[in-house]
């Protein structure tokens, strides 16, 4: 497939004809414009297509259409929304880091253990994102997409596919919950050993700084579950293990604020009070890691079990607590 080489920002002023390649085989063909025309509102898309100025194998086509390997797709002129979502250069320190923090790798996929502070995707303020950073390590025009998420203030296991074909699968996993995910959490008091999951609803709301905030919400929240196991007890604090069932925004902080034990150095859902204990012991960030993602590897379909070691800046506040088993 020809490269699109244009920036976010610029006008892209000529027709281009685009051959799908194997990557974008069985992508609908709304998916494929918007990610030729970043920055390009949708609405402006669709009504390229509805205009005919979208063209495949220089026939009319519909959003819906599911193009195929060797396809050729002309793309009308468009201007571009200014971003500044930018592919960082290489050589930046934090880019270059990220190659010691791939954790597993395969033709298809790999998995990085994403520092703290990095977001998943450049935009809201944020420049680039770790999706980006990986783009300019492996080629600012090769394959690299993200699989899922994980919060800006959260460090662990991250996962992008190297093929289309990964994506499809790998997404489709979690879309029917057969990817499970663990993370580590310090948590403020001693928590209960007959708390083995919390099931509370959760609802997001937009406050008036148009901050994103989640809570529990018994009429109007999705069905949200998170299973807990107590990995240590500490004199202020526990290490638990979550597992999340469901897939909701914030869930894990969510519910452990509920349950009246916030996460150590949530600064949107936790406690003041303890986070500035947590901050004599050395903690500078939020205490929640993705250390182990399971999955199916889409090549050979075999379970796999990736882990992501526990950031030194965590494992130093835990020995700062010492505790008891």
């Amino acid at each position: 497939m020809q490269n699109d080489s244009t920036g976010a920002g610029q006008t892209q002023d000529q027709v281009r004809f685009v051959t799908v390649d194997e990557n974008h085989d069985g992508q609908r063909l709304d998916n494929f414009l918007q990610l030729h025309l970043r920055g390009v509102p949708k609405s402006r898309i669709y009504r390229m297509i509805r205009k005919g100025e979208v063209r495949v194998n220089k026939k009319r086509a519909g959003p819906e259409l599911k193009i195929s390997e060797g396809d050729l797709v002309r793309i009308p002129p468009a201007r571009v929304k200014e971003s500044n979502v930018v592919i960082p250069s290489a050589n930046l320190e934090s880019v270059k880091g990220l190659r010691d923090a791939i954790v597993y790798e395969t033709d298809s996929l790999v998995i990085i253990n994403k520092p703290a502070g990095l977001a998943a995707h450049g935009g809201s303020g944020v420049s680039f994102g770790a999706v980006e950073a990986m783009r300019s390590l492996y080629g600012e025009h090769g394959y690299l997409e993200l699989v899922h998420r994980i919060d800006r203030e959260t460090s662990g296991c991250l996962m992008f596919a190297k093929k289309r074909s990964a994506l499809r699968s790998l997404q489709q996993q979690f879309r029917e919950r057969t990817v499970h995910k663990q993370y580590l959490a310090l948590v403020r008091g001693e928590w209960s050993n007959r708390v083995k999951f919390v099931d509370a609803p959760l609802v997001k709301n937009i406050i008036e700084s148009g901050e994103r905030m989640v809570k529990v919400d018994e009429v109007n929240g999705a069905p949200s579950r998170t299973e807990f196991r107590i990995i240590r007890k500490y004199g202020p604090a526990t290490l638990v293990e979550a597992s999340p069932r469901t897939g909701r925004t914030h869930q894990i902080r969510v519910h452990c604020q509920f349950m009246t034990h916030p996460i150590a150095g949530d600064a949107k859902y936790g406690d003041r009070h303890f986070d500035e204990e947590m901050k004599k012991l050395g903690l500078r960030r939020m205490f929640l890691h993705a250390f182990r993602i399971q999955f199916e590897d889409p090549d050979t379909e075999r379970e796999v079990t990736v882990e992501a070691p526990l950031p030194p800046e965590l494992q130093t506040v835990l020995d700062q607590l010492g505790g008891e088993e």
